[in-house]
């Protein structure tokens, strides 16, 4: 909204001219990266992975920023934000994706290998029917006489609770 407001923009540390349409696009490659920054680790926390690689954080783009704003240099913080943000997003990616990859190359590796995942050799075999009241004989017999059934229907949608006879 400044950027717009302000069309004579002019710093005078900043070399080129337009300073309005070089803000507004440095605004929005700024803000693209730090979305990625955000995102990128999000979706690496998604997969199990914890990704802190990168040069500008959260922390660190929210000083730069402010030192910008304070000092009236917030051009040259949205050129280092605009760079040092997408930057961040890449190596973030490329962290993740080798992360990924190589655990994808070594559950293929021990595959190829013949090294199978840890499966229980003397288990007996547990089917539904032993855990079910009305099929398992002996200590669930027992307890079969004391549960009570569980009420089915919601009360919004039918009506009330219905307890069965």
């Amino acid at each position: 909204m400044y950027a717009l407001q302000h069309p004579g923009l002019h710093d005078v540390l900043w070399p080129v001219a337009n300073e309005q349409i070089w803000m507004i696009t440095l605004i929005y490659v700024a803000m693209v990266g730090s979305l990625m920054v955000s995102y990128t680790k999000a979706r690496a926390e998604g997969l199990g992975l914890e990704c802190k690689t990168g040069v500008l954080a959260r922390p660190e783009r929210v000083v730069i920023l402010a030192i910008g704003l304070l000092f009236g240099v917030y051009i040259w913080a949205l050129v280092i934000l605009a760079v040092f943000s997408n930057v961040t997003a890449i190596e973030r990616m490329v962290f993740v994706w080798r992360m990924t990859h190589r655990s994808a190359s070594s559950e293929a590796t021990r595959a190829t290998a013949g090294i199978q995942e840890a499966v229980p050799i003397n288990q007996p075999d547990m089917s539904a029917e032993q855990f079910h009241p009305s099929t398992a004989g002996g200590a669930n017999e027992a307890r079969e006489s004391t549960v009570r059934p569980v009420p089915t229907s919601v009360p919004p949608f039918g009506g009330g609770v219905q307890t069965e006879p």
